[in-house]
């Protein structure tokens, strides 16, 4: 392709839209839309770039196997390209994420260019059976198209999400095409550590291809995913020039100096090049430390589960322990304390701390607080059917979510699992009790993480001058479930500073028994470890969903057999 870089430079206005969308609202999606469209035109925007399945919320996954949905998508963005002329947006070039279909009726991936009230070019990513987002990263295989418009004088590429992230396909046909700029809608999850990942990817893609490149990403949650929007725009030499927050809502512009007629283009759209005009000033967002991501990531997830799902209020068992402790003060955060009830639901082995601490934690908050005695409940079952031993140990635990689970019924609230990702690991909870629950904010958690933000909200909330959130005995005393005399959870496990560092080496990173052991770890200990860890995937699989923050979350991307004579050896 003919290289026309010295037909001179030219200005454009490009709004990025951070964005919550829901998953299956089609007409409040495009709402949204519109509203961020007339925010945009208002910044003086000529283009507005929207997140990846922008019309249909993200990630759909079975639903792109209806018909029904498919054809609802196609007509809603079609509406939508008619609605926004009508508003009188018909002269700036909108980027709307959809569904649509191939030939053959199979769910594509798609991106619309509106302008002037018509669709006038699509972008097909890929199609796939099931559109669950990790199986789409796992057996994505990009196609070899690209697609590159004319916009006010300017070669426009565009690319979806993954598209980027490979070598090969659309990425090395922009590169030979040379576009002078490139947008990049994204779905992109938050995990831990990602913005990183994220930030030299879109530097790096940006001077392979020449081009300043505009990279957007939805925010909210959706079920266990959470999107934490960070959407960048890079120079063609790769320097950051814009650097939205995260977990924002709104709207970030850039103005970019661009080549003009520097492709061929697929297609024309206007050749006019916009009259030169004063640029604001680019802003970079301060990046949050590790301990505030998690904390937003987890506040954002059970606010849009809670909100997106219509559940008016939310209850959970509180023990005085530290996971309880940070569950009610994720959930107060998220939708009010006023909306979140507690229950202290003692028996003959609670401390006289636990119920202290539970109604310190009460009182900081301000959350809704009542105390259930559950020992004549369990005197009751004991009497008829005689359990000793774990049984009884167990029994507390399931007549504590017999409870919660009646009061749920009962008051119509969402019960929250508080288990973390250690205990869940190595199996260390008791199923329909502790394990009760519609969602669980912190299942990919690890132990010793639950306590760093523990810390951090408390150390937050004293910066603010307000009352920290979380008891300090809550924070300091020794695990434990009470479920019988002088119980402590290293009974059981080793010291969760350990503990953790050999599950993320067997689980996040999954090196295996022989990860383990490379790390210097006892022998008899990681065999053990694992032991646990392999034997509970029956009762992980029937853990309610939680918030993903890692890259190795159970039920999202961490799936092993229940049934498997596989075990490791050194």
């Amino acid at each position: 392709m003919q290289n026309n870089s010295s037909a001179g430079l030219g200005q454009l206005r490009v709004a990025l839209a951070q964005i919550n969308p829901t998953v299956g609202d089609l007409a409040g999606n495009s709402n949204l839309i519109c509203e961020y469209a007339g925010k945009a035109a208002t910044s003086g925007a000529h283009i507005l770039l929207l997140p990846e399945m922008a019309i249909t919320g993200y990630p759909v996954e079975d639903l792109a196997l209806r018909q029904t949905f498919r054809d609802a998508s196609r007509q809603a963005v079609s509406d939508l390209a008619t609605r926004l002329s009508n508003e009188g947006h018909s002269q700036m070039l909108c980027l709307v994420g959809y569904l649509d279909q191939s030939e053959d009726n199979k769910p594509q991936n798609a991106l619309a260019l509106i302008h002037d009230g018509k669709i006038v070019a699509k972008y097909i990513k890929h199609h796939l059976p099931n559109y669950g987002v990790f199986d789409e990263y796992r057996n994505f295989v990009p196609g070899t198209q690209s697609l590159v418009v004319r916009f006010r004088g300017v070669d426009i590429g565009v690319a979806i999400c993954e598209d980027i992230w490979i070598d090969h396909g659309p990425v090395s046909e922009l590169t030979k095409r040379t576009p002078g700029l490139v947008l990049v809608p994204n779905g992109s999850p938050f995990e831990r550590s990602k913005d990183d990942v994220r930030l030299e990817l879109v530097k790096n893609r940006a001077k392979l291809i020449g081009a300043p490149l505009a990279y957007v990403n939805m925010t909210g949650a959706q079920d266990d995913l959470v999107f934490d929007g960070d959407s960048i725009v890079a120079s063609a030499s790769g320097e950051v020039l814009v650097r939205a927050p995260q977990f924002f809502d709104g709207l970030v512009v850039a103005d970019l100096d661009l080549r003009l007629r520097s492709s061929q283009p697929d297609l024309v759209i206007s050749e006019d090049r916009v009259n030169p005009y004063e640029k604001l000033t680019h802003g970079k967002a301060l990046r949050l430390s590790d301990p505030a991501q998690i904390w937003q990531a987890l506040v954002v997830g059970l606010r849009d589960y809670v909100e997106k799902n219509k559940f008016p209020s939310v209850l959970l068992g509180l023990s005085g322990g530290i996971d309880s402790a940070v569950v009610a003060a994720i959930a107060a955060d998220a939708i009010g304390a006023k909306r979140v009830f507690g229950v202290g639901l003692p028996s003959r082995y609670s401390s006289d701390h636990s119920l202290s601490d539970a109604a310190e934690l009460a009182k900081n908050i301000g959350l809704n607080y009542r105390v259930i005695e559950i020992e004549p409940m369990v005197a009751s079952y004991l009497s008829n059917l005689g359990l000793t031993g774990v049984a009884e140990e167990n029994l507390q635990a399931r007549v504590r979510g017999t409870t919660l689970m009646g009061l749920s019924n009962q008051e119509g609230h969402l019960v929250l699992a508080t288990g973390n990702k250690s205990e869940l690991a190595v199996g260390y909870s008791t199923l329909y009790g502790d394990a009760v629950g519609g969602y669980a904010p912190i299942k990919d958690l690890f132990k010793m993480d639950v306590w760093a933000i523990a810390k951090w909200r408390n150390a937050y909330a004293q910066k603010r001058g307000e009352v920290a959130p979380i008891p300090e005995s809550s924070i300091s005393k020794e695990p434990s479930a009470e479920l019988r005399p002088g119980q402590k959870d290293t009974d059981s496990l080793p010291d969760y500073a350990v503990l953790d560092q050999i599950l993320n080496i067997y689980i996040d990173e999954d090196r295996g028994l022989e990860g383990v052991l490379a790390a210097g770890f006892d022998e008899a200990l990681a065999i053990k470890t694992i032991r646990m860890v392999d034997f509970a995937e029956y009762k992980r699989r029937q853990y309610p969903p939680g918030t993903k923050i890692s890259k190795r979350a159970f039920g999202k991307d961490r799936r092993l057999p229940i049934t498997s004579a596989w075990r490791e050896r050194k």
